[in-house]
C-alpha cells in the first residue's frame, strides 16, 4: 500500500460526480449562487462583515466549537479553510436576503389565498371490499356496539392500518382522494362518515380532530424557499 495515492485531483472530481450523476446538480447550484449574486447587485443587497460573524458564532455554538482550535480541526475535518466558510456563510445569507425581500410579502398572501390547503386533520380510515359489511360496520359503530378503532383493527384490508386501529395520521387536504378530502374537511369531527365507495373498496372515516392553517415560521420558511426555489430555476434555466 505504499503507492497508495490520497490525493484527489480535481479531474478526478469531475469524473466521479459525472458518474454519480451528479454534476448536472452541481452546476444547476453553481448558476444559481451566481444568479443570486448578480440579482442581489442589481438590488444593492449585500451581506456585512458583522453579519458573517454573527451567523459563525452561531455555527459554533451549535456544533460546540467552544475553543479556537476546535473550530480549526473542525475545517481540516472538513476540508475547507476559514475563508471558504466564510464565503459559504457569505452566500447562504446572502441567498437569504434576496429571498426576503422579493418574496417575503408573498408569502402571507399566498398563504391567504390558500388557506384551505394548509388545514390539516387526524384522520382513521377502515376500508373494506364488502358494501354490506361496510353498512353494518357503520350502524354497529353508530349504535355504539362496537368502537371505531376496534372495528378498523378486526375489519381494514389493509394490515398496517388494522395494527394501527385505522389511524392514518395528521394530514393535509392534498394527502387524500379528492372524494373523500371533500367530505371530511367539511364535516365537523368526531362524525362517522361513509360509507364512501372508491373503485372497489368502502371507506368508513373518523375525524378525530380539525387542526386550523397557521402561517408558522417553519411554514413560513417553507413557502418563500418554494417560492425563491421557483424563481431560481426559471432564471437559470435561461443560462442552460
Amino acid at each position: 500500500m505504499s503507492d497508495f495515492k490520497t490525493n484527489v485531483e480535481a479531474e478526478e472530481i469531475v469524473d466521479y460526480l459525472k458518474q454519480e450523476m451528479s454534476l448536472k446538480e452541481t452546476r444547476q447550484n453553481i448558476l444559481y449562487q451566481r444568479v443570486i449574486a448578480f440579482v442581489a447587485q442589481q438590488r444593492g443587497i449585500s451581506v456585512s462583515s458583522l453579519e458573517i460573524e454573527k451567523e459563525a458564532t452561531e455555527q459554533r455554538r451549535e456544533l460546540r466549537l467552544e475553543k479556537a482550535a476546535d473550530t480549526v480541526a473542525w475545517l481540516t475535518n472538513n476540508m475547507i479553510t476559514p475563508h471558504d466558510w466564510e464565503v459559504g456563510i457569505r452566500n447562504r445569507l446572502l441567498a437569504h436576503k434576496l429571498a426576503q425581500e422579493m418574496f417575503g410579502k408573498e408569502v402571507e398572501k399566498f398563504f391567504v389565498q390558500n388557506r384551505a390547503e394548509f388545514e390539516q386533520i387526524i384522520l382513521y380510515r377502515l376500508v373494506v371490499t364488502d358494501d354490506k359489511l361496510a353498512q353494518e360496520l357503520y350502524y354497529q359503530i353508530e349504535e355504539r356496539e362496537i368502537s371505531f378503532y376496534t372495528a378498523a383493527h378486526n375489519y381494514d384490508i389493509d394490515l398496517n392500518r388494522r395494527r394501527q386501529c385505522g389511524y392514518e395520521g395528521q394530514v393535509y387536504r392534498w394527502e387524500i382522494e379528492p372524494e373523500i378530502a371533500n367530505v371530511v374537511f367539511n364535516t365537523s369531527p368526531q362524525q362517522l362518515i361513509g360509507p364512501i365507495k372508491i373503485e372497489r373498496c368502502y371507506h368508513l372515516l373518523w375525524v378525530e380532530e380539525l387542526i386550523p392553517a397557521e402561517l408558522t415560521e417553519v411554514r413560513y420558511k417553507e413557502l418563500l424557499n418554494h417560492m425563491f426555489k421557483q424563481w431560481l430555476n426559471s432564471e437559470a434555466q435561461q443560462y442552460i
